[in-house]
């Protein structure tokens, strides 16, 4: 299990002595693609630390869902959890399957109130994962449907690499319109020959394309995640935990 700790951006990165702790802890999943990793409004039993696959948060009533984030080998799937709140009125599931260690909720939390500097490191996490959602929001209310779509292109090269095995109804559901919407942009797309379109598959031809097509909408939260997690160039946090 040691070599999978390393192919999750966060657990590459921990204490030494905290990833022993977390390591006695985990289980090592395999995860379909469709299989729920938490449902709105119920516990979230457990915590995914991605080896790879994408996972989607999910808001919104049944008919007018949208996704408000994704994490892949970067990060987790949790992050409540990470907040000490049981539930969420989000759903996450896997859009594309891969492979995870998990650790139940209530473990973890156990070792986050014992391991201060893992609960810090831990915490930069949640942040960078509240500065995707934010710039979902912005994304969604200042940008057209082409320059969003090369922004959530980009975020899953980041995470799957070139070829994206993603279907319209996928790309609908991010981007909160209708599948005719998402084939033209598509086709727009890949008129620039910026990437190449199947029913199933998008394969990314021109990154830097993408990028300049998709201008501010996308960067800031990766930006964030160099900064704090990849970087991990911030002072310590305190190793001794203050009474109140």
């Amino acid at each position: 299990m040691a070599e999978d700790n390393h192919s999750n951006g966060l657990l590459a990165r921990v204490d030494p002595d905290d990833l022993a702790a977390l390591s006695a802890q985990f289980e090592r999943v395999d995860l379909d693609q469709g299989q729920f990793l938490f449902h709105a409004h119920e516990a979230i039993e457990h915590v995914y630390f991605f080896l790879n696959g994408l996972s989607s948060e999910i808001a919104g009533p049944r008919g007018k869902e949208v996704e408000v984030g994704c994490v892949g080998a970067e990060g987790l799937s949790g992050v409540p959890a990470l907040l000490g709140v049981d539930s969420s009125p989000h759903y996450a599931f896997m859009q594309v399957g891969g492979t995870a260690l998990r650790i139940r909720s209530d473990a973890l939390r156990d070792l986050m109130d014992r391991r201060p500097r893992l609960r810090w490191f831990l915490l930069r996490f949640a942040h960078v994962f509240m500065m995707q959602i934010a710039a979902t929001s912005l994304a969604n209310g200042r940008f057209n449907v082409e320059q969003r779509l090369a922004r959530w292109l980009l975020m899953s090269q980041d995470r799957l690499g070139d070829r994206l095995p993603l279907t319209h109804d996928f790309f609908a559901l991010m981007l909160g319109v209708r599948r005719p919407s998402v084939t033209d942009a598509l086709h727009l797309l890949e008129g620039k020959r910026l990437i190449q379109s199947s029913r199933r598959l998008v394969t990314i031809r021109d990154r830097a394309g993408l990028a300049q097509l998709a201008g501010a909408s996308y960067g800031m939260p990766e930006t964030e995640y160099r900064r704090l997690i990849s970087g991990h160039s911030e002072p310590s946090p305190p190793l001794i935990e203050t009474s109140i």
